[in-house]
């Protein structure tokens, strides 16, 4: 008999016409989706899950927890939508998107939606009622002048911003609160006798009261005074409070870790394999604190055995304790200028789950075996105790094994051995993550040095050297070995994934590539050895920098994630982050899924399911961008305080992108950036091309285009803001006003 179609069932009941399809398919059948649908297409209304269960009359908690389990999947699966009054509606228009808000200085917004498609634009009339990082429903309302799609908002589903962090002014009879978030446009106005005693100009923290409206902005009090808006540190301290960074540790979690000594006990050690004879070390950054990770590597006859020993972090931080609590809502820890909010505290961070230098300390180890030709041919899992035998750092062991410093060498004598081994074993390696086509681009990372008065002395490049590629290489590897491992089990986990370019972008890549004769490997699927195998044709060019960072632009961003979508950039189908659990809580969960296969437990009786992994990987992903944007607004400021002394100076720099109001301008050896608006490029109409990445300009001909050399003059640097305005001087060896036109010149024809 042929099953029925959607239009041939009845749905005019509670009986449920796929109830049969559910039996086959759970142990506790549910209503189907069909019914739930129908059911509150039927009310009219927003319907909540009790009012749900009260329709299908679900009494017993087992089925009360299926129905919650499917209303959460419809709404992941963009079926029902969650609104702010614990209801679940229809979403059943094509036009209805949610997403995120996000802010622009100027008053519009854009709409970043959850289904990853592009963003939708929002005047400033539309974000009146709306902050940054607030989630909505908007409608698409057409396209703007851009060729953008423009939203209307539907309704406002999420308020996320609850405190504002910026200047206090008085004016005129009122006081009111300017965000230091440039992407909250909006200014708070204070309530009257509500400033306490916050004085003109000072940085203080308001509490929103009222959020705003289409009419009125919002409305909050002063609830702390951070101080002068110039005090050594107010930076960071802006920073931690926009960002609503957790950076004090609840008392409940003090009291909990009063307990810990100092020392591993023995009772911990017990049933580990023990490897405090192996001569393990850790090998990190000079102002390192915390030690993640430890390695190890011998020769055999058909290749190499490598031990990566990662601190048991899981040990020491049980499911659902005052510690994990509080690590979850941290994520991550995050690294200011020579300042750290941790994920833990100090007596665990630096202290008990370190890998410090000659104590006994509990690890998760991944030992993997190697072949001649770098190839992974086998890799297990184990809980060991061990005891680093030395702390190097990345110079130390560059000096060693790449410079061949005899004195050094000599001081390290006993781990020399070793330490040739892992070396001989990472230019094997290496050769294998050229062939699969992992990237590395050659991007240039820098350094604050600060002078006594916590004001920039200089700022440096880090210069990455075989240690660091050593290490890294042997990072990830064993993480690659760890997604492998749980996805063999089969068991939840969260992944750490990384998307190919969207259609979109590589379309614009391959345009802009086409202009400057180049062809792009792979068609409409490129794949990482395509991407690599055009950074290597182009590195004698001069605008081999300008095609790197476009190439870099055209990448997705990675997240956590359970999916199995593998990581594009590194060329891997399988990769997660196993091994920097001191600093990262996805880490964190893949200890604790490896140990419990390592207990041989079922996988069902695991305490995470697939939708809590889901909601931990997005809590995970969205707390490392706000430690990264938390960051470099920081970093940011100092570099304008830096630059202060040096308006009116003259510096070469070269063009790192390009807007339709201008173009930044990164500088030499100093390493700042800023921006020469295009008002300041002569009496022309410039016209932007988003996919060749330049200006050109209408009557003139004159370009500029990401990658070009130019000379500028600081004008204006605003703290406030955290932005430099610069004043275009050269283009290349030509002054501004003599740049060269690339528009053949017109010959006059004379007048008849």
């Amino acid at each position: 008999m042929p099953s029925k179609s959607n239009k041939d069932v009845d749905l005019n009941s509670t009986q449920d016409p796929y109830a049969q399809r559910e039996a086959e398919k759970y142990e506790n059948p549910i209503p189907s989706r069909e019914l739930i649908l129908h059911n509150l297409e039927q009310a009219g209304k927003p319907l909540s899950r009790v009012e749900f269960a009260t329709i299908f009359k679900l009494e017993s908690d087992d089925d009360l927890e299926a129905l919650r389990r499917r209303l959460r999947a419809m709404e992941r699966d963009g079926q029902l939508l969650f609104n702010r009054g614990q209801r679940y509606c229809l979403v059943n228009n094509k036009d209805l998107i949610v997403g995120r808000i996000i802010g622009h200085a100027d008053g519009f917004g854009f709409v970043r939606p959850d289904d990853g498609s592009d963003d939708l634009y929002l005047s400033p009339r539309e974000m009146n009622p709306l902050l940054h990082n607030d989630r909505a429903m908007v409608r698409i309302a057409g396209i703007d002048k851009k060729g953008r799609r423009e939203g209307a908002v539907v309704e406002i589903l999420e308020r996320n911003t609850h405190q504002i962090v910026g200047r206090l002014y008085k004016e005129d009879g009122f006081t009111y609160v300017v965000p230091d978030n440039k992407n909250i446009a909006q200014t708070l106005l204070v309530m009257n006798g509500e400033a306490g005693d916050a004085k003109q100009g000072q940085i203080v923290i308001a509490e929103i009261v009222e959020q705003p409206t289409k009419l009125r902005q919002p409305i909050g009090r002063v609830i702390e005074v951070l101080g002068d808006h110039l005090a050594p540190g107010m930076e960071i301290e802006m920073a931690i409070r926009s960002y609503e960074l957790p950076n004090v540790w609840p008392a409940e979690l003090l009291e909990s870790i009063k307990t810990l000594s100092s020392e591993v006990p023995e009772s911990a050690k017990e049933g580990r394999v023990d490897l405090r004879k192996l001569p393990l070390v850790t090998i990190d950054g000079e102002d390192a604190r915390d030690f993640d990770d430890a390695v190890f590597c011998k020769k055999t006859p058909k290749g190499w055995k490598l031990l990566v020993a990662i601190a048991d972090v899981s040990h020491y931080v049980q499911v659902n304790s005052e510690l994990d609590k509080e690590a979850k809502n941290r994520s991550t820890s995050v690294y200011f200028p020579e300042q750290v909010i941790p994920m833990l505290p100090e007596i665990l961070s630096n202290g008990l789950c370190s890998l410090n230098p000659h104590v006994d300390r509990l690890c998760m180890v991944c030992e993997l075996i190697i072949d001649d030709e770098g190839k992974v041919t086998r890799s297990k899992f184990y809980d060991a105790v061990m005891c680093s035998h030395a702390r190097l750092t990345y110079t130390e062991v560059a000096k060693m094994l790449v410079d061949g410093d005899v004195a050094l060498a000599e001081k390290h004598n006993a781990l020399m051995p070793h330490l040739r081994e892992l070396y001989a074993l990472y230019k094997a390696m290496r050769i294998q993550r050229e062939l699969r086509g992992a990237m590395d681009f050659d991007t240039q990372e820098t350094r604050i040095v600060f002078a006594k008065d916590r004001k920039i002395d200089k700022i440096i490049p880090v210069v990455r050297n075989d240690a660091h590629k050593l290490i890294e290489e042997f990072m990830i590897t064993a993480n690659s070995a760890a997604a492998r491992f749980l996805n063999a089990k089969k068991i939840p986990k969260l992944l750490r994934i990384h998307e190919g370019p969207s259609a979109d972008k590589l379309l614009n890549l391959k345009t802009f590539l086409g202009e400057l004769g180049l062809k792009f490997g792979g068609g409409t699927s490129p794949t990482p050895l395509d991407y690599m195998h055009l950074v290597d044709s182009v590195k004698d060019r001069p605008d081999a920098h300008l095609i790197q960072t476009v190439l870099l632009r055209s990448m997705s961003q990675a997240v956590y994630s359970p999916d199995l979508k593998g990581h594009f950039g590194l060329a891997l189908d399988a990769y997660a982050h196993f091994t920097s659990p001191i600093r990262r809580y996805p880490d964190l969960l893949v200890h604790r899924a490896i140990r419990h296969c390592l207990l041989d437990k079922k996988i069902e009786n695991f305490v995470y399911g697939v939708p809590e992994m889901i909601l931990l990987g997005e809590h995970c992903s969205a707390n490392e961008r706000r430690a990264d944007d938390a960051t470099r607004d920081v970093v940011s400021w100092l570099k304008c305080e830096y630059m202060m002394d040096k308006i009116g100076e003259e510096f070469s720099g070269i063009i790192s992108a390009v807007t339709s109001f201008g173009f930044f301008v990164e500088l030499a050896d100093i390493y700042v950036e800023g921006l020469v608006h295009i008002s300041n490029l002569g009496q022309d109409y410039f016209h932007f091309d988003a996919t060749s990445h330049q200006l050109k300009g209408e009557r003139s001909g004159i370009n500029y285009r990401l990658g070009d050399r130019v000379k500028i003059r600081v004008v204006r640097v605003d703290l406030d803001e955290k932005k430099m305005d610069f004043e275009l001087l050269q283009k290349g060896g030509v002054p501004a006003s003599e740049a060269v036109s690339d528009k053949p010149k017109k010959r006059r024809r004379k007048k008849k």
